[in-house]
């Protein structure tokens, strides 16, 4: 179904179970602080919730959750990662001294699973909740609000994110993303058709690319929708090339489809059917376009060859990132599950960043989900070396007004896919704070 929305923006959440088995994060070679990181835990033995690393030498315990082996978005790359970052921190000292003892849990992409992970955290005293991913924010956050943990680095997927007092998130999420597309497609397109899953968050998505098509007073776009889990998707295919081009073989335009992992699937039937319709460009954002899928497509042959396709930090292949790359060649080279392409293992090492250096402020003194949390709130900028902004949050920021107050990173970058390649399309960030802000008043 199609359709035009105007109806006013709320950046609602989309669509989270404890696996049984939890690995601490540290590395063989470190020597007695990994036995105790890297003991059984058991539930309810006198742990206080969020009081992890009170001990100068005790453990910095955290935890890292996000979907895996589900039939919609998976990021089994972000807890991987979170392991290898503590194996690889422990070897070169730990945080400030202490170990970091990462858990890992699976929501399963489901509201139960996701509030089952956060009271597990709780139960295990987790200090925080580093670089994860979930749908369900409203689920997962009330357990985390009641013990006062942190959650650093969330990917961006809900409303909560933006707007808990505990939420401390280091990207402009599927908001940002959306709405520095529809500004540089505004320059470029003539029609524009999202494809977008049939969700609640899905929803919200067509009021963010319109909020940056329209700042380059451009109509708008037309509204796809499409089934989360669907195994193919002629039918969307079809009728997404009908409406970018008003039914017409010969006249441009633009589709975008926005369906996460099940963008890949979307592509196959596009291909399929696009042919009547060569003048269709396609664009998107990164989390549902990587230089994988680029390639899976055909490279410079396929159909992202041209594309626009808008991010929150610098292409992969930029310097900055060389220190994640080295932690994965030293600690994670053959765990498939890891590619520093993911946009989920960058954010989840960005997440490890703002702990490192939260712990580092606290020179020395009790680790603790209260702790932290006031380092955090007491003006700590972060610097990322250049990957973002220097992140410094406040709970009512440029974007407070309109409903995204602990947004402190709006920027995003633009990318285009270049001979198969998805390299920088231009080497700045682009600042998406005047479109979000009309987003948020329709």
């Amino acid at each position: 179904m199609t359709g035009r929305r105007r109806t006013r923006s709320t950046f609602l959440p989309r669509t989270g179970r404890f696996t049984g088995s939890v690995r601490a994060g540290t590395s063989v070679r470190a020597g007695a602080a990994t036995l105790l990181a890297g003991a059984s835990l058991v539930a309810g033995c006198g742990v206080v919730p969020g009081t992890s690393g009170d001990a100068e030498d005790g453990p910095v315990t955290v935890m890292t959750w996000a979907p895996q082996d589900t039939g919609a978005t998976n990021k089994p790359g972000m807890p991987a990662f979170a392991q290898a970052y503590a194996r690889w921190i422990n070897d070169n000292g730990g945080l400030d001294g202490r170990t970091l003892k990462v858990l890992t849990c699976n929501d399963r992409n489901d509201s139960v699973g996701a509030a089952k992970c956060a009271r597990t955290a709780v139960k295990e005293g987790a200090v925080a909740v580093v670089g994860s991913y979930s749908q369900y924010a409203k689920s997962f956050f009330p357990p985390l609000e009641g013990a006062g943990i942190p959650y650093i680095g969330g990917y961006g997927v809900t409303e909560n994110e933006f707007t808990s007092p505990l939420s401390y998130p280091v990207n402009g999420g599927q908001p940002a993303l959306l709405a520095g597309l529809g500004e540089e497609l505004a320059k470029t397109c003539g029609r524009v058709t999202l494809v977008r899953p049939d969700t609640i968050a899905g929803d919200t998505q067509p009021v963010m690319l319109d909020a940056g098509l329209e700042s380059g007073d451009h109509a708008g776009s037309a509204d796809q929708r499409a089934a989360e889990d669907a195994t193919e998707y002629s039918t969307a295919a079809e009728a997404a090339l009908k409406e970018a081009t008003g039914g017409s073989s010969a006249k441009k335009g633009c589709v975008v489809p926005a369906l996460g992992d099940r963008t890949s699937i979307f592509m196959d039937s596009f291909r399929r059917v696009r042919d009547e319709y060569p003048e269709v460009r396609t664009a998107s954002v990164l989390g549902s376009v990587d230089q994988p899928e680029i390639d899976s497509t055909g490279g410079a042959d396929g159909p992202y060859e041209g594309s626009y396709v808008t991010g929150w930090y610098p292409v992969a292949s930029d310097k900055r990132w060389d220190e994640m790359k080295k932690i994965i060649k030293e600690e994670a080279f053959s765990d498939t599950r890891i590619d520093a392409e993911d946009t989920g293992v960058q954010t989840t090492y960005l997440a490890f960043t703002v702990l490192r250096q939260a712990v580092e402020s606290l020179k020395g003194k009790s680790v603790t989900a209260d702790s932290l949390k006031s380092a955090l709130d007491d003006g700590l900028k972060v610097d990322t070396g250049g990957l973002t902004p220097t992140l410094s949050w406040e709970f009512s920021g440029r974007l407070g007004s309109v409903g995204f107050p602990r947004m402190v990173n709006a920027d995003v970058t633009l990318q285009i896919v270049r001979q198969g390649r998805l390299v920088a399309a231009r080497t700045d960030f682009v600042d998406v704070t005047k479109s979000l802000q009309e987003a948020s008043l329709r």
